[in-house]
């Protein structure tokens, strides 16, 4: 019978040490898995946010159509004017550069090539996956929540104004849920907002709230 519960003894302690060390390693690895979902969903936001201000150089306007943007990345492009000649340097100390220059122009000493360059070779390069860019990493598919419009501003300026997010309910799915609840709470003192996002609706700015 002792021997049965000195078993029985050796067997909680190590149930109980297991215990210990889980409820001590749970949110260690809680937060390591956070990080590299946050880190990669980081990432796309700032690829989205590239292209759209390529969408906006040329627009004058955001756009809050996942569709339209990608398409805009495999078709669109850039228009880059190279000067071809020399502005003389006489003319640069006397007239100063816009002037030397507008001169250059019409004596022909300078001229003017414009040509296109791909939207996705000067972002992203060749065999980027831009059909990805509107998914959350590390979600069974969930999109991006992607607004977009223009506000006007205390001195009667019209401002574009872009918002893309994700709810950490979306890209922490499948975690303990309540260290998610935790973190959350965390998020929500610092930043305000429980996820992951840049811009804002309300303002025009293109800060990531992670910056």
């Amino acid at each position: 019978m002792r021997r049965v519960i000195q078993v029985l003894f050796v067997l909680i302690i190590i149930i109980l040490g297991y215990l210990i060390v889980e409820s001590i390693m749970e949110p260690i690895r809680f937060n390591q898995e956070v990080e590299v979902r946050e880190k990669a969903t980081i990432d796309r936001l700032i690829d989205i946010r590239d292209a759209q201000k390529a969408y906006k150089d040329i627009y004058k306007r955001y756009t809050g159509s996942f569709d339209t943007l990608i398409s805009f990345l495999d078709t669109g492009s850039f228009a880059v004017v190279k000067a071809i000649g020399e502005i003389p340097e006489e003319w640069l100390d006397e007239l100063g550069f816009e002037k030397a220059r507008e001169k250059a122009l019409t004596e022909g000493v300078i001229s003017r090539e414009t040509t296109r360059v791909p939207v996705m070779d000067s972002l992203f390069g060749v065999g980027y996956p831009i059909d990805s860019l509107r998914y959350v990493p590390y979600t069974d598919d969930v999109v991006f929540t992607m607004e977009s419009g223009e506000i006007l501003t205390s001195s009667n300026l019209i401002v574009q104004v872009i918002e893309v997010s994700v709810l950490y309910n979306d890209l922490l799915n499948g975690m303990d849920e309540q260290l998610i609840v935790n973190y959350k709470d965390e998020r929500m003192k610092i930043v305000g907002f429980e996820g992951v996002k840049f811009g804002s609706m309300e303002e025009g700015t293109l800060t990531g709230n992670w910056e």
